[in-house]
């Protein structure tokens, strides 16, 4: 069996330490599982979960699935990251809870099953547990035994162990030998061994009296080698389930304390802060400090480019968050990551895995390594930690001198680069403001470190991209700013503009391969807020700001479940509203003092939160369900950065 070609797009919760990160459906299936970095590897194929009542329908009902009629009720426990499942069958006397967490700061990941007898008579039932490891993804070199000793499947490969075993000694066991078969038929045949993915474990309940319970945890504990994971998994029995549970709960609890608590606002605005908070701690990697996009939902490529990575720009995003809420030691291990991170040249790519390597790219964007300098930079202005400034400053430097080698003489600009949603090549105007805001930040470090012809030097770029911005960057015909100059276009597509009469420039590079440019792009986008928030190239009063966000609400709206597109014509998965471009315009609104404005933007993303209180990336234009992308750490970064704006200025945050 072979679930890795086959799996949601859509998840409805993660759990996870931080090691660990999990994705969940609402029915307690769990499809993805990395360790030990949240990016990469994945390693779960196929993970099932049944029960086969003597007396009832021969075989196993899974009762973590669509199928089979099972009704699942789930949700978060409160202020934890911890994900409750309970399923109930109409024609079945026995119901199921799954609870999933991983242990903090343990290599275990804990599945506690609870069965409860509603019916009126004794049951006797097996719980049957099927689990496929195809560890990084691959379909070859696994193996699967049982070890009689640790009474657990072992699944290995490489370097990555998962020893799956519980507190309670299982009945049956099979390891590979078509585990799947047997798992469905609840016929396991006690193989041993097997260079396969896959294996099942069952339980047999003899007589659960009516009104009675029984608990059985599942752990899945992870090494390097086969003696760490048996490390692993025998701390993990050496406790009673419930100690790992109130443990757990209780580390949740006090990371939630130690926060800023919610501002003032509505019951719902308060709930979805600290969700927001626990949400962006899973999505920060332990060891690393990277901070991914989302968990992975599309391995194959087959709709998207993929989202388990670390961008530099969504990162300056969530940081200043963590800030903003007392989590200031998750950014300063982000921004130490950095470190790692940056070429020779002193640019940062578009997107890097864990290690710091460059994750795979569509070419530079120089919004990225700006906005990581404007972000150490909003960072320490937060800290004052003069211990951070020294370890950043080299890095500052570096950075800093590629972005004004960067700068197009003609223009002012930066010279061509992808922008932010990495498809299209021109000079963005949104990624002048970050050249602008990046280096106002070095200019910043460099006075603090007595390198005032360095200050100078980059202050004076960045006033440049500034006017060049004023003079340059406006679009009267439309009442708002281009969305950059140079834009380059397919040669048809540049044809028939010059048929147009419109204007622009063909360049030929060395090897006589031509780009074609058409002089300016006039999309309506709202990456243009970032002129104004967060970079402050373009203040927020200025007339043609406050222009440009009238005409990106006009625009941008979708018609009719509202929330803000991207741009105009977006064809990215339909041309959604999106949780972030909403909360975007909510922060200009704010920043206007247009407070009612505000709050209606800011109760849209309210109101389109998941069942688990995740914030996706879309809504769907049409139904106004979830569109694309659970949970997106940004989507969650801009709420915590909106709820935090309104109370600076003393208002209560939702409707």
């Amino acid at each position: 069996m072979n679930y890795l070609d086959n799996k949601p797009y859509l998840i409805d919760a993660i759990a996870g330490n931080s090691n660990f990160l999990a994705s969940l459906g609402r029915t307690g299936r769990l499809y993805r599982l990395w360790w030990p970095h949240i990016d990469y590897p994945q390693h779960v194929d196929a993970i099932r979960s049944g029960i086969a009542i003597e007396g009832a329908a021969p075989g196993t009902s899974w009762f973590d699935g669509e199928e089979g009629g099972w009704n699942h009720e789930s949700g978060y426990l409160p202020r934890t990251n911890m994900y409750r499942v309970k399923a109930v069958h109409p024609q079945l006397p026995v119901t199921a809870e799954t609870v999933d967490y991983a242990v903090p700061g343990e290599d275990i990941f804990v599945r506690h099953y609870k069965f409860a007898n509603r019916g009126t008579e004794p049951v006797t039932f097996q719980f049957v547990y099927y689990s496929s490891f195809r560890s990084m993804e691959t379909h070859f070199y696994h193996t699967t035994t049982f070890d009689e000793a640790q009474d657990a499947l072992v699944h290995f490969r490489h370097e990555y162990v998962f020893a799956v075993s519980s507190s309670n000694v299982c009945t049956q066991y099979q390891a590979g030998g078509n585990a799947w078969n047997g798992a469905a038929a609840t016929q396991l045949s006690g193989n041993d061994i097997d260079m396969q993915p896959d294996g099942a474990l069952s339980w047999r309940i003899e007589s659960l009296a009516p009104g009675a319970s029984v608990e059985i945890p599942v752990y899945i504990a992870a090494g390097s080698t086969r003696q760490q994971a048996a490390s692993a998994l025998s701390k993990a029995k050496a406790q009673p389930v419930s100690y790992w549970f109130d443990y757990t709960a209780a580390y949740w609890q006090r990371f939630v304390d130690a926060a800023k608590p919610a501002p003032a606002g509505s019951p719902a605005v308060q709930e979805l802060y600290e969700r927001s908070l626990l949400t962006m701690k899973l999505m920060s990697d332990e060891k690393s400090g990277i901070v991914v996009a989302a968990p992975e939902f599309d391995e194959q490529f087959s709709r998207c480019g993929g989202y388990s990575y670390c961008w530099g720009r969504d990162a300056a995003f969530i940081t200043t968050a963590f800030d903003r809420v007392g989590l200031e030691s998750l950014s300063t291990k982000f921004y130490e990551w950095t470190l790692t991170a940056q070429d020779p040249d002193g640019s940062w790519q578009q997107r890097h895995y864990h290690d710091g390597r460059l994750a795979p790219s569509w070419g530079l964007q120089i919004d990225e390594g700006a906005s990581i300098l404007w972000g150490m930079w909003q960072h320490y202005s937060h800290t004052r930690d003069e211990s951070f400034l020294l370890r950043v400053w080299p890095a500052v430097e570096k950075g800093a001198g590629f972005l004004v080698s960067y700068l197009d003489e003609e223009t002012g600009l930066p010279l061509p680069s992808r922008d932010l949603w990495e498809e299209r090549l021109a000079e963005h105007t949104y990624s002048a403001a970050a050249v602008y805001g990046g280096l106002q930040a070095a200019a910043s470090f460099a006075a603090l470190v007595h390198r005032g012809e360095l200050a100078d030097a980059w202050a004076s770029a960045a006033a440049r991209i500034r006017s060049a911005i004023q003079e340059r960057c406006w679009n009267e015909s439309r009442g708002a700013f281009y969305r950059g100059l140079k834009l380059a276009v397919p040669e048809q597509a540049y044809r028939e503009a010059m048929a147009q009469g419109l204007s622009g420039t063909i360049e030929t590079n060395a090897k006589g391969y031509a780009t074609y440019f058409l002089d300016a792009d006039p999309i309506i986008d709202i990456s243009l807020l970032g002129l104004s928030v967060p970079f402050a190239a373009v203040a927020v009063e200025d007339p043609r700001m406050a222009a440009t966000a009238d005409a990106i609400e006009r625009e941008l709206t979708s018609p009719l479940v509202g929330g803000i597109k991207r741009y105009e014509d977006d064809p990215y998965i339909g041309g959604n509203p999106w949780i972030l471009t909403t909360l975007w315009l909510c922060h200009y609104r704010i920043s206007q003092g247009r407070y009612d404005d505000a709050q209606r933007l800011l109760q849209w993303a309210v109101d389109h939160r998941t069942a688990a209180g995740l914030l996706p990336e879309q809504i769907d234009k049409t139904t106004g369900e979830t569109a694309w992308v659970v949970p997106l750490t940004w989507s969650h970064a801009m709420f915590v950065l909106a709820v935090s704006m309104l109370a600076e200025r003393g208002q209560p945050a939702g409707l």
